[in-house]
């Protein structure tokens, strides 16, 4: 491949790229979050029983985080490279720190839930034993999600959307429906209990957009790779 074809050639795989990672997070993601809500209980300070009946719903759910966190990685580095010279710094640290905080917050709840089921009492009761140490660990995680994790995913729509419109890869209408709901997320999360669905629903939106609308320009050009 010659060095002119290789620009080109870049330029037209990264909005599949994008989708594609898109897509994988946003699978991955439901199925994280429908495990943990299917089998943890809203109260933070419920008893531990769910660590024996619902265990094996949630080492799923946590073995499947790091693979959504690569996905969201690589989204998130096809999208920087699709704005390339257009990039600003301001936004771009906006858009990176956000999508990194959202992660490293994701991955330090997976480690508490993970070290709590280690801990997981062999008795029928499923009664943790030291109670307070549980709780403790239990109401860390929930807030590190419920609060620090969902208004992180609330900064990336928005920075998200703002690609939209630089980028042109989606519809204006695309980006204002992320404006608005990054704005529920971030004022609105404490009273809905499944507003950390909004950010891979989202992501989700967008990723298939990308995709079909390359598959559209690949199909009027059938030379494009």
């Amino acid at each position: 491949m010659s060095q002119e074809q290789t620009p080109i050639y870049s330029h037209l795989r990264t909005p599949r790229a994008a989708a594609v990672a898109g897509i994988a997070f946003s699978i991955l993601l439901v199925i994280i979050f429908w495990g943990f809500r299917s089998a943890v209980p809203a109260d933070p300070l419920d008893p531990g029983i769910w660590l024996v009946g619902g265990s094996g719903h949630v080492a799923l759910a946590l073995n499947l985080i790091p693979f959504a966190g690569i996905a969201f990685l690589w989204f998130i580095g096809v999208l920087r490279d699709r704005l390339g010279s257009e990039e600003d710094r301001f936004f771009a640290t906006v858009f990176l720190g956000s999508g990194l905080l959202f992660l490293a917050v994701l991955f330090v709840a997976a480690t508490i839930v993970g070290a709590l089921l280690l801990m997981a009492p062999s008795n029928e009761s499923g009664e943790m034993g030291a109670a307070s140490t549980f709780h403790f660990a239990r109401a860390v995680a929930y807030i590190l999600i419920n609060v620090y994790a969902i208004k992180m995913a609330g900064v990336f729509m928005i920075s998200t959307s703002t690609v939209v419109i630089y980028t042109g890869i989606a519809p204006r209408w695309m980006a204002g429906i992320g404006y608005a709901l990054a704005a529920l997320v971030l004022l609105g999360s404490f009273y809905i209990s499944w507003s950390i669905m909004v950010l891979p629903v989202w992501v989700l939106l967008i990723s298939v957009h990308i995709l079909l609308d390359n598959l559209r320009r690949r199909d009027r050009n059938p030379q494009q790779p």
